[in-house]
């Protein structure tokens, strides 16, 4: 049985039973995708928003798609953070979308916390599609469902997180499912990209490629968020690959099976290698944008049920 939702804010304080069935009902979503038959009325008559206040091509799209699939009215609204301040205007922001009774709304923000702010204010069940350096708990979700699907288990894998740790929202949410599943996380990058709380969070730290990548079942590389960074973070981007973009060099310290992942956007010849980015093999980045269509389906059915009591 399905436990109603109300909300998606974290990953964080999830327990392992509300992962899996997430990660079990996405599961059916994807073989529902590749049959061929995705539009179902699960959603009909419900109104799905799209409130992104960053700019997204990959997250805002699969939500599009994940609640077309499902039967939606989904709205997609196209916030430029220039015209919104904190506080007040997001809580007008809270007041307007009740006005339109929406009952699914989906919020990427630039300051943490932001969408649990709404959630307090608006009648919709809301979705954290990425909070400033917070969280992103749906590609936390698609992660652990592309890792499952490869590894058949996400208990007892060693998982490595290279480069920017400091600012990723996805490492946060990754390490927080991944840890409360059984994984051992490693996170790689250079000290000033290593958040100060790394301990508290259960990681093993590394500053080296080799060491941090030797038996590493996972290799997942994250993008160089200079938009966060306030400069001196990180030498030249051609330093910045010498030492931590993940090469072919590199990955062999890894298992010869270890899967390698990016959620995207690359910085090709920045944190990651063509090579190894398009390798029909070893990478499965193509692979976590098809689970994120899925996760993101299984997460809106999910707090539909919620929403409804019935579950």
């Amino acid at each position: 049985m399905i436990a109603p939702h109300r909300h998606l804010l974290q990953i964080e304080g999830m327990h392992p039973p509300q992962i899996e069935t997430m990660l079990d009902l996405a599961e059916s979503y994807v073989l529902l995708n590749r049959s061929g038959k995705t539009q179902r009325d699960l959603l009909r008559g419900r109104t799905l928003i799209n409130l992104f206040f960053e700019d997204s091509t990959r997250t805002r799209t699969s939500f599009e798609l994940a609640g077309k699939r499902l039967g939606a009215d989904v709205i997609n609204m196209s916030v430029s953070t220039s015209s919104v301040n904190k506080g007040e205007t997001l809580l007008d922001t809270a007041a307007t979308l009740n006005a339109m009774m929406c009952d699914l709304l989906v919020v990427r923000h630039d300051q943490s916390g932001a969408p649990n702010l709404l959630a307090q204010k608006v009648d919709a069940a809301v979705i954290n599609a990425g909070d400033g350096t917070h969280e992103h708990p749906t590609q936390a979700l698609l992660d652990a469902l592309t890792i499952r699907r490869r590894k058949g288990k996400l208990e007892g894998l060693v998982v490595a997180i290279c480069g920017d740790i400091l600012h990723s929202r996805v490492a946060r949410s990754n390490i927080h499912l991944l840890s409360a599943m059984g994984s051992t996380v490693r996170v790689v990058a250079p000290p000033t990209l290593i958040p100060a709380d790394a301990a508290r969070l259960g990681v093993e730290v590394f500053h080296d490629m080799a060491k941090g990548l030797a038996g590493a079942d996972v290799v997942m590389a994250l993008r160089l968020q200079r938009e966060r960074m306030n400069g001196g973070m990180v030498p030249s981007a051609r330093e910045y690959f010498r030492f931590y973009g993940l090469d072919f060099e590199k990955l062999s310290h890894a298992r010869p099976d270890a899967m390698v992942m990016h959620p995207g956007p690359m910085n090709r010849g920045v944190e990651i290698d063509s090579a190894v980015a398009d390798d029909p093999v070893r990478s499965v980045i193509k692979e976590q944008v098809e689970m994120g269509v899925a996760v993101r389906m299984a997460v809106l059915d999910i707090l539909s049920r919620g929403q409804n009591r019935n579950v």
